[in-house]
């Protein structure tokens, strides 16, 4: 059994900032990617930024978040952040984190957060 588990999430002011983190643990979870997702009210879930384990750690990010957004990840471990700055009201979101299991051999991600609520104020 795999568990992702976000934390991190709050209210903060536009413009503001917040640090997301995630941690995927599982007695044999390896993994090959993790990333994070948002889903704005009345809108479909959207990628954010993900990030590999392998191929040097290749990073990941939507246009909308370029420049505003860091995605990083522990040494050891199943971990990752999500930096991000100069929030927008409109970025007000549930904000998913994802794994990707190495070895996988489906498309997309393994396991899923059950999400953090951010706010951003105007």
């Amino acid at each position: 059994q795999v568990q992702v588990v976000e934390s991190g999430g709050g209210v903060v002011q536009s413009g503001g900032s917040l640090r997301l983190s995630c941690t995927a643990s599982g007695r044999t979870f390896s993994a090959y990617a993790m990333g994070w997702f948002r889903q704005a009210p009345g809108r479909e879930r959207e990628i954010v930024a993900s990030i590999r384990w392998v191929g040097g750690g290749a990073t990941y990010y939507a246009d909308p978040v370029k420049g505003r957004f860091t995605i990083s990840r522990e040494k050891a471990g199943n971990t990752v952040h999500l930096q991000m700055n100069s929030l927008q009201a409109e970025e007000k979101a549930v904000y998913y984190c994802a794994a990707k299991r190495a070895g996988s051999g489906r498309s997309g991600y393994d396991y899923w957060g059950p999400g953090t609520q951010d706010t951003v104020s105007s």
